[in-house]
């Protein structure tokens, strides 16, 4: 008796090229398992939840508790400035979500021990840390531009029985809207080059938040008793005050930005300048995070 035995056929050249191009490894599929991860994170969707809430909820407080009837007439630019202060004021708030979320994204791996997998599966390491950042970047920039213009919107009919048109479709209005978005988008980025140094999400948070909220406290007051001039031009070089001037009207001093300081040898920065600033803190943390995640145990 004899038997016979079937061999599987071989793939053709072409055949074999289609599947090695089916399973190669590039920065498209490394974003799209970034984007997994990102959106099947609990904690992810609770803190973009709160960044919508605490966004719409304070545009309302303010519009809602506005009151010009005992004033002059409000002029146009006194009204852009009340429709932008009224959308963007929950950005002073959702900054620390931001940040929170930024440090999350990437200390989180760190902590759990998912990032030995994430490297396993990209050895190179850069394109997953770079594709984590990019998803970070787009999800928060949609979020909170959808989340500004949606209190814009809002609020636009209570504004207008104030006697404050909205004028959402100004010019300088529309870029203080998207220079808000963008601000928060930096901010996120910032805190996830500071998560991706430090590798810790108790650490990540509290650089990032001292950053910013008590480092220009403490140079403002430092400023205030010394009147000294470089005490002044080094705080409008950090992040939070820079970052201001993104979504401000004229000077941001109606913003409840940085106050303006007077003086020749006093440096200003308009808003392009604040946010060319606040690219350049993130682009060094990204520099000195990948440098070491490159020379790092994972």
């Amino acid at each position: 008796m004899t038997t016979t035995t079937l061999e599987a056929p071989q793939p053709s050249g072409a055949q074999s090229a289609r599947v090695q191009s089916a399973t190669r490894l590039n920065f498209a599929r490394v974003v799209r398992s970034e984007w997994i991860k990102l959106r099947t994170l609990r904690s992810t969707l609770w803190l973009f939840a709160i960044f919508v809430l605490l966004t719409i909820g304070f545009g309302l407080l303010m519009a809602a508790t506005l009151d010009t009837s005992d004033g002059p007439a409000v002029d146009a630019e006194t009204q852009k400035s009340f429709t932008v202060m009224v959308a963007t004021l929950g950005v002073s708030f959702t900054q620390l979500v931001a940040a929170v979320l930024g440090v999350l994204i990437i200390s989180g791996e760190y902590t759990t021990g998912m990032i030995r997998s994430t490297f396993a599966a990209v050895p190179k390491r850069l394109p997953a840390f770079f594709a984590k950042a990019f998803v970070l970047a787009l999800a928060t920039f949609v979020v909170s531009l959808g989340s500004i213009v949606a209190t814009a919107l809002i609020t636009a009919p209570i504004l207008a029985s104030q006697g404050v048109e909205g004028q959402l479709l100004d010019g300088e209005v529309m870029r203080a809207l998207v220079g808000g978005a963008g601000y928060l988008t930096l901010v996120a980025l910032l805190a996830f080059g500071f998560g991706a140094i430090l590798r810790n999400s108790a650490g990540g948070i509290a650089t990032v938040l001292g950053l910013i909220l008590v480092v220009p406290t403490v140079l403002g007051i430092l400023a205030a008793i010394t009147q000294a001039v470089w005490v002044q031009n080094l705080s409008a070089f950090l992040p939070s005050n820079a970052g201001a001037l993104m979504y401000a009207i004229g000077d941001g001093s109606f913003m409840g930005g940085p106050p303006v300081p007077t003086g020749n040898d006093i440096i200003t920065l308009d808003a392009t300048e604040g946010f060319l600033v606040l690219v350049a803190w993130v682009v060094v943390l990204f520099i000195t995070a990948a440098a070491l995640i490159k020379r790092r145990d994972a």
